[in-house]
């Protein structure tokens, strides 16, 4: 049997991005956000964004702004909170753990672009699924590329680009994201 195009993109496999499906389905979540980002009260507003995602835990809470692509390929734990400005470009699973808190214009983005031109000249496109563990805390303007998975408990330094996967129990910051401390299992920094 054939794999749909919304499969193939799920798979982190080459897809049409111009296929009616998808289309379609970037449309209606385009114009729902509209909508939605501007509606003031915030258990309706939270309510609504939960509806056009795969899953959600409770307390789920994101402040307006945000921005996804499809919806159905974003996974997000209990008692979740992003501040404004949330950008999931889910060509591929996004998946968030519990108790993870997003600083302000923070994103995520698992599309890939060949590097080859004629290859992108042909519209192909990829992409690769981002993990992040419980307990995770992200500052402001984060960016989390393709194909990073990070551990529990990780504190991502505000302007930090992440571009590669780390593990539990460690504070990272800069472009690209290297550890700065390593955590114990209260949290506090251990010194080397």
């Amino acid at each position: 049997m054939m794999k749909s195009q919304r499969q193939l993109m799920t798979d982190g496999k080459e897809y049409q991005q111009f296929d009616d499906e998808l289309i379609n389905r970037r449309r209606t979540v385009r114009r729902e956000l509209k909508l939605l980002n501007q509606i003031d009260d915030n258990d309706e507003r939270n309510r609504r964004i939960q509806d056009l995602l795969a899953d959600s835990g409770k307390h789920f809470f994101a402040e307006t702004g945000i921005e996804f692509d499809y919806g159905f390929n974003i996974h997000i734990g209990e008692d979740f909170y992003a501040n404004y400005h949330l950008t999931l470009l889910d060509t591929c699973p996004i998946t968030i753990g519990d108790h993870c808190y997003i600083g302000p214009d923070v994103g995520f983005y698992t599309p890939v672009h060949p590097l080859s031109a004629k290859l992108r000249d042909a519209d192909v496109e990829l992409g690769k699924p981002i993990t992040v563990g419980n307990s995770v805390w992200m500052g402001g303007h984060v960016t989390i590329l393709p194909g990073v998975t990070l551990g529990d408990r990780v504190v991502v330094g505000a302007g930090s680009v992440v571009t590669k996967s780390f593990g539990s129990d460690v504070v990272i910051a800069g472009n690209p994201a290297r550890i700065i401390h390593q955590l114990d299992a209260n949290g506090d920094v251990i010194q080397n």
